[in-house]
């Protein structure tokens, strides 16, 4: 319902804005949630060993084999790139933009997204390719080389559902944020989410970002069915962030592609403990039960699953999407009202709802759940596309009387 965010790099953030955690790759069953919850040390000494293929790896194996590099080191050639377009800049927000141009524009670096590209920021500045968290490192790196003030980002992504309502991928996101001043911060995005699709954001620090590193690195493993390689790096980002829920999830995923079931079980309770509304350990611990013919457990884990969807406004607000594509305004309207009873100051919801109320052919409550939506906005952008929203129907509605 409501409009992609324009095809920017670099946006504004209101400083109200708040959030949670996230990384760049897509994958059925793996969901992220953020945690505040102590530092989980004591398990990292317990995890169980992976046996497979007649090979059986132990932590001693993730500290002789693994090597975790520095994201954000910098070389000559990349010290050389910033001065040539930044040197002699007073202002940091024009220093921000000119750096913004040169790595993203084609005729200088024209970095181009590839969600494969893992990698540290040398890597990404030489290939010329990256995905969400490689560009980071990029950005980031050559950023502070330019004395400006930039942070690692995770933008929590809404789910996304089938259409007998269940949820099948995720996709976890991370961009850089600058900060100019006590009031101005810009997000900086190789490959942006449509608007909608953001449900907040928080800062993370290097090493949170070096454990998204590794986790990514183990998830390609996994998808090539190279198990211990996923299981090494699933463990090091764990031993780097050990309160990620979503990490604990991932080790859980491997233990289960080694037919591990109970490490598996033991990966996913973890991740419950951390965050016990992580929806992905629930999902995951529903197919484990099913797989292992605990019918109990599946029918426990099934009512919690179906407990969130239920509970979740952005579940309702799919199930409104649907009914729009299909003409039918007045049951999306009746999902949004599900929605927004749920959350009722989403500014995406809102909007949406007004935009249901426009085809509905009622202008007045069009207008008055926009307003609530511009009121409730946190990014610049989407300010002005409700406020532009809002003058077209308010323009309209005159020229009617």
């Amino acid at each position: 319902m409501a409009p992609a965010c324009a095809n920017c790099i670099t946006r504004r953030i209101a400083p109200s804005q708040r959030c949670r955690y996230a990384l760049c790759l897509l994958f059925a069953l793996l969901l992220s949630a953020c945690a505040s919850s102590p530092p989980h040390l004591e398990k990292l000494a317990s995890i169980p060993p992976l046996t497979y293929q007649a090979q059986t790896l132990t932590t001693t194996d993730v500290t002789t084999r693994v090597h975790t590099p520095d994201l954000l080191a910098v070389d000559e050639d990349m010290r050389q790139f910033v001065a040539t377009y930044t040197e002699g800049i007073t202002s940091r927000r024009q220093r921000l933009h000119m750096l913004h141009r040169a790595v993203s524009g084609r005729a200088s670096l024209g970095v181009e997204y590839d969600p494969f590209a893992e990698g540290t920021a040398q890597q990404a500045f030489h290939r010329q390719t990256a995905n969400c968290l490689s560009y980071a490192n990029l950005f980031i790196a050559l950023a502070r080389e330019a004395g400006l003030d930039a942070q690692y980002q995770w933008v929590d992504v809404r789910p996304s559902w089938t259409r007998m309502g269940e949820r099948v991928a995720v996709r976890l996101h991370v961009n850089a944020v600058v900060h100019l001043d006590n009031r101005d911060r810009f997000m900086v995005d190789l490959d942006p989410l449509p608007a909608r699709d953001i449900a907040g954001s928080q800062e993370i620090d290097e090493t949170d970002a070096q454990a998204l590193y590794h986790s990514n690195i183990a998830m390609n493993a996994l998808s090539r069915e190279v198990i211990d390689e996923a299981w090494l790096h699933a463990v090091r980002a764990l031993q780097l962030s050990p309160e990620m829920p979503h990490l604990w999830v991932n080790l859980g995923v491997v233990y289960r592609r080694a037919d591990q079931h109970e490490a598996a079980q033991m990966a996913y309770l973890q991740a419950l403990d951390i965050d016990p509304f992580e929806r992905s350990a629930m999902n995951n611990l529903m197919v484990l039960s099913e797989l292992l013919g605990r019918e109990e457990e599946q029918a426990y884990w099934q009512s919690k699953v179906d407990g969130y969807r239920d509970s979740n406004p952005f579940y309702h607000a799919w199930l409104g999407d649907q009914a729009a594509e299909e003409g039918d305004w007045r049951m999306a309207r009746l999902h949004y009202d599900d929605a927004l009873n749920l959350d009722p100051g989403d500014a995406r919801l809102l909007f949406s709802m007004g935009l249901i109320y426009r085809e509905l052919g009622q202008p007045k409550a069009a207008l008055r759940y926009i307003e609530k939506a511009m009121g409730k906005a946190n990014l610049y952008k989407e300010q002005e596309t409700y406020r532009a929203e809002y003058d077209a129907i308010n323009r309209a509605m005159l020229a009617a009387q």
